[in-house]
């Protein structure tokens, strides 16, 4: 739902401003949520209608008539599960929450009929040489490796088509004919396809400069050796209603020590620590920039995401990150590609 925002209420908000809520949102839901947008609870107009039985009235503070263990959905589920939990419950709306349990949207039925077409274009930088798989990428780039029954490439198209983009721009480079070939004009995919042809080195953020001039709205970046089943879509929503110029999607990633870190001082031990982890946030490899960030990018030149965000916040625009959960998977080396296929029959389709 795309403005689901609206649905967002107080706990101390009266019965009869929650139910006007309700009305003037018209999706038969009201979210309750604290100070720092964490799902306290749902209102529902059922859930209305048995509290005044109850006897209460249009006066009394919604945390009285409010549903407050509601069926949830993480924001890393993909789309069939969450309309699978829906079609068992009987749901027509299904909150979405983070790890931490902050509200991030509202699904509902309607947004299953048919994913609305967006208007943003997608860039998928897939020029790079892959040599890190070796003998893999010798006669084949990287983005047409099959994972499962197809290209990595093709995968990440249908899962963006399935979630309403149709216009992607391929950036290539490294054996550009096997990937133009198979994916054309995009029209046997129901898509449109362009591509940005790299005639030298770009880097991870260089070829955005060969864009169209005309791109007025924020547009959505990947890699084309990233299987995810992330909500690009709610990641547009936030990018939007923050009007940040360039989100970065960031994951949470862990490190352990194998050993027992010693704390010392001039040979006094203060403490040992057996095998400490350590976390990270790290890049997700995906972002969307709006054409504020896009005027950022020199033309015709080698050029990098992490610069390009650096040079962002130097100018003193603003980069926001957007934490990304559930199924990723960066096929970086040998092992990632094994466990990719091992994967495939059990995320995707």
């Amino acid at each position: 739902m795309k403005n689901w925002q609206n649905t967002l209420i107080a706990p101390s908000l009266s019965l009869r401003e929650a139910l006007q809520t309700i009305n003037d949102v018209g999706c038969q839901m009201a979210l309750v949520v604290d100070g720092e947008r964490r799902l306290l609870g749902t209102l529902s107009d059922g859930d209305a209608r048995r509290a005044l039985l109850r006897g209460v009235t249009l006066d009394t503070p919604v945390s009285e008539a409010m549903h407050t263990t509601p069926t949830v959905v993480r924001n890393h589920e993909d789309r069939e599960t969450r309309l699978g939990l829906m079609k068992l419950h009987g749901f027509h709306q299904l909150p979405i929450v983070d790890s931490d349990g902050h509200i991030v949207g509202l699904e509902t039925v309607d947004d299953y009929l048919n994913a609305p077409s967006r208007e943003e274009s997608v860039v998928i930088m897939a020029g790079g040489l892959g040599s890190r798989l070796k003998e893999l990428t010798r006669e084949t780039p990287k983005p047409m490796l099959n994972v499962g029954s197809r290209p990595i490439l093709e995968t990440i198209v249908r899962s963006f088509s399935e979630q309403g983009f149709h216009r992607f721009y391929l950036a290539v480079n490294y054996k550009a004919e096997q990937i133009e070939a198979h994916f054309g004009d995009g029209s046997r995919f129901g898509i449109e396809v362009h591509y940005l042809r790299e005639q030298q080195r770009m880097g991870t953020a260089g070829a955005l400069s060969l864009l169209p001039a005309e791109i007025d709205h924020p547009i959505v970046v990947t890699n084309a050796d990233l299987l995810t089943k992330a909500n690009y879509a709610a990641m547009i929503e936030d990018h939007l209603a923050t009007r940040a110029d360039a989100t970065m999607g960031v994951r949470k990633y862990e490190m352990q020590v194998p050993f027992g870190v010693v704390q010392e001082k001039e040979g006094r031990i203060s403490s040992v620590v057996e095998k400490p982890v350590h976390q990270f946030i790290v890049s997700a490899g995906m972002y969307v920039l709006s054409p504020s960030a896009l005027k950022l990018v020199p033309r015709d030149q080698f050029f990098d995401m992490p610069t390009l965000f650096d040079t962002i916040t130097e100018k003193g625009l603003y980069a926001r990150s957007h934490h990304v959960d559930g199924y990723w998977l960066d096929i970086g080396q040998p092992s990632d590609f094994e466990r990719a296929n091992h994967d495939f029959h059990e995320v995707f389709r």
